[in-house]
């Protein structure tokens, strides 16, 4: 019996929300937070069971510290900006509250994102008895946990491990991205860097392609190689590993239009003066573009995000793909999301459930990958997101 207090009301939110809410027996109270509390009330109307709304500008460390002390939650789960991160932590800090995330802290003003900054907090949270979940997303998230699972599982060591995120869903418009459209464009327009040979190697964005066909007739698609988060903690947490890369699928009809817009500069940035005010181009694209939260009915396709880890398991070569399959539709069915809000959200509920449970529970900032995957892949079974393992007899990207 457990309360919690949700921050953020996107179509993250509403997921975690609606998946917290399915179980009454963990999360005890649940509380939504949000800039825009008219937002919450939204998404808890859609729900079978009461929760309470709060407005809080989760910037404003103060007040949302103040909002922490007052309702004493057991937990934070953070699915706001990933530019909140930090103003997150300090408040959970300033409150005695554990914390939970789904991506890591990016800075406002740069196109960079790295755990350096959450990581330096784990003094911090040790010295206050205090646990933070970094990344307990899909991918951050369900990827690491994949990659662990196939460690413990199928390898005595593993050596490479590609991570292939594939989008089968069509919304039906020219262009509108899955998740927050800032943050969505930061990421893919960002360099690509992958590991390769003890070091990270720069790449510039998307310049490697490769052809990918899902398992049980999702299709071919295109990916391109990309930097993730997650590459950066599985080569600290995965030494033995001489390769990681990640991969990401896109449409012809997106990579057309991302190129346009950033041809004439609307995915920059950096404030411009425009009739004497100060706006942001991608801040305003982000104003014209389709809320994500909305593309849920008219979303229709799978997803297919997995890992394929090649390794060493008694003396001989291996390489095995974990992989995950959701269908659009099913997921509005059941929660009025779209497929990538709901892969994300599923682990998010899932992490918050390991640590109130105490299978997943020690004061410091970690990484999901850190601890036992065994749990968390047994809660993906049962709460919305089956798995499944093939053994592969080859496996190349570089065609």
């Amino acid at each position: 019996m457990s309360k919690v207090i949700i921050i953020g009301a996107g179509g993250v939110g509403g997921v975690v929300t609606h998946k917290c809410a399915q179980l009454p027996e963990i999360f005890s109270e649940i509380i939504l937070a949000s800039r825009n509390e008219d937002k919450c009330k939204a998404i808890a109307a859609q729900l079978d069971r009461p929760i309470r709304t709060a407005q809080v500008d989760a910037d404003n460390v103060p007040e949302l510290a103040a909002l922490l002390e007052k309702e004493k939650p057991d937990l934070v789960i953070n699915v706001a900006l990933p530019y909140q991160d930090l103003h997150i932590m300090d408040a959970c800090l300033a409150a005695g509250v554990d914390y939970l995330d789904t991506a890591n802290y990016e800075p406002l003003d740069t196109a960079k994102f790295e755990y350096s900054w959450q990581w330096a907090y784990r003094e911090k949270f040790e010295k206050a008895g205090l646990m933070a979940l970094l990344g307990s997303g899909f991918d951050p998230g369900a990827t690491n946990v994949f990659t662990a699972y196939l460690a413990k599982h199928y390898f005595d060591e593993i050596h490479e491990l590609d991570i292939i995120d594939v989008n089968g869903g069509d919304h039906g418009y020219p262009f509108a991205t899955n998740f927050n459209p800032e943050i969505n464009i930061r990421e893919v327009t960002a360099e690509c860097r992958h590991w390769e040979d003890g070091k990270f190697v720069t790449t510039p964005a998307m310049s490697k392609k490769a052809s990918f066909t899902c398992p049980e007739g999702v299709g071919n698609y295109n990916i391109y190689r990309m930097y993730h988060e997650e590459l950066e903690s599985l080569v600290v947490n995965f030494p033995t590993l001489k390769r990681a890369q990640f991969w990401m699928s896109f449409g012809d009809s997106y990579l057309k239009h991302l190129e346009v817009l950033g041809n004439v500069g609307m995915t920059g940035i950096d404030p411009i003066d425009y009739n004497g005010q100060q706006i942001v181009p991608i801040q305003f694209l982000k104003a014209l573009l389709p809320d994500p939260s909305t593309l849920g009915p008219r979303t229709k396709g799978k997803t297919c995000i997995g890992c394929v880890v090649k390794g060493v398991k008694d003396g001989k070569q291996k390489i095995v793909y974990l992989y995950q399959i959701k269908d659009h539709q099913d997921c509005y069915a059941e929660v009025q999301s779209q497929a990538i809000s709901y892969t994300t959200g599923v682990p998010a509920m899932i992490g918050a459930k390991m640590m109130l449970e105490g299978k997943w529970k020690k004061p410091g900032v970690w990484n999901i990958e850190q601890f036992d995957p065994d749990p968390f892949m047994e809660d993906m079974n049962k709460y919305g997101l089956p798995w499944q393992v093939m053994e592969l007899d080859n496996f190349n990207l570089d065609d």
